[in-house]
């Protein structure tokens, strides 16, 4: 939709946004205000969940022609609470990131490494690895034919800031850097970013305060 902006609140409607070939529905679920995330292509129907974070009757009300797969950003509890129920309703296969996969209570179908195409009968996402939020996060890249690329970063990027390290200065020095060469240093400043929490952003508006947050630790 031209209005899309990407604004949810809990217990709000979502925000659908129409590509070309893609919709993206977003979601704010639970009381930590997580934002889940419907992909469905539109040619073959396929959906792809991520992050079933909360509230399974409102996942499951996103899609209910099923799932072919939901995909976790990372291992923290609250991107994971309705998981088990989700897929005992869809059968979907879960995907996650190797490190993380330990730490997540329903199995990982699918443990997903750095540079991983996920295709799903007409839709790709290419997972990115990001270790210092957790170990095994996961943002993940849809690379729109007809115009700019998406991303959904879990809680790894933010407008404002990379996501918590929890005081640990090696860990942001790890995400910082992972952020920084694997997103900023080889996506466009178009690319439009969806994070776990909160508003979108874009590439474009946070590039300017990357030395600013390398500076600050945080």
């Amino acid at each position: 939709m031209p209005d899309y902006t990407g604004e949810v609140t809990q217990g709000g409607p979502p925000a659908v946004r129409d590509l070309p070939e893609l919709t993206i529905t977003k979601v704010s679920v639970g009381p930590m205000d997580n934002n889940a995330y419907l992909l469905r292509d539109k040619a073959t129907g396929t959906q792809v969940l991520i992050d079933a974070a909360n509230e399974p009757a409102t996942l499951l009300a996103l899609a209910p022609e099923g799932l072919q797969a939901v995909i976790t950003t990372h291992r923290h509890g609250d991107h994971w609470q309705a998981l088990s129920e989700v897929v005992a309703a869809t059968g979907a296969p879960t995907y996650a990131g190797r490190a993380d996969a330990e730490g997540i209570p329903v199995a990982t179908t699918v443990p997903v490494d750095d540079g991983d195409v996920l295709r799903f009968a007409g839709l790709e996402l290419t997972a990115i690895h990001l270790v210092g939020h957790t170990p095994g996060s996961i943002a993940l890249l849809y690379r729109d034919p007809t115009g700019t690329p998406h991303l959904f970063t879990g809680d790894c990027l933010f407008p404002g800031g990379v996501g918590g390290t929890f005081g640990d200065s090696a860990a942001f020095d790890s995400l910082y850097e992972g952020v920084k060469t694997k997103i900023f240093d080889r996506l466009p400043d178009e690319t439009w970013v969806y994070p776990g929490h909160g508003k979108d952003t874009t590439l474009g508006a946070e590039r300017p305060q990357l030395a600013e947050w390398r500076t600050r630790g945080w």
